[in-house]
């Protein structure tokens, strides 16, 4: 039970994160965060991908291993992946989940770039 609850707990984790680097640059009020929780992401999936991987998520590592006490075995690298195999019932190949995935989160950061430091409303702020 115990392990069921983590691993929901672990998806709310993760839809909040990819939610965050997706949207949170819309909002004048969130923009600032956004640049910090996507430094972050940056830092995990390109510093901490020296060792365990590039794209390496600690949040999926953790859930993997819930899930793999579960008894849930053969998980792709990507939360992503495997949420959208499942809601779709097909088997998305790991490229195209991981181009999709890296191609949104770059649109987000240009998003965010350009209004945090190159709006008119950035310029006044400064």
């Amino acid at each position: 039970m115990i392990l069921s609850l983590l691993d929901y707990l672990f998806t709310i984790i993760h839809l909040l994160i990819i939610g965050a680097n997706l949207l949170l640059w819309i909002w004048p009020k969130t923009r600032k965060l956004h640049l910090y929780i996507v430094g972050i992401t940056l830092f995990c999936w390109l510093f901490l991908g020296i060792w365990y991987g590039i794209g390496y998520c600690p949040v999926t590592d953790w859930q993997w291993q819930i899930k793999s006490k579960l008894g849930e075995t053969n998980l792709p690298n990507s939360f992503v992946k495997y949420h959208l195999d499942n809601i779709t019932g097909l088997n998305i190949p790991g490229t195209t989940v991981d181009f999709i995935t890296l191609g949104t989160f770059l649109v987000a950061i240009i998003c965010s770039v350009k209004l945090n430091f190159f709006s008119n409303s950035a310029a006044a702020k400064q």
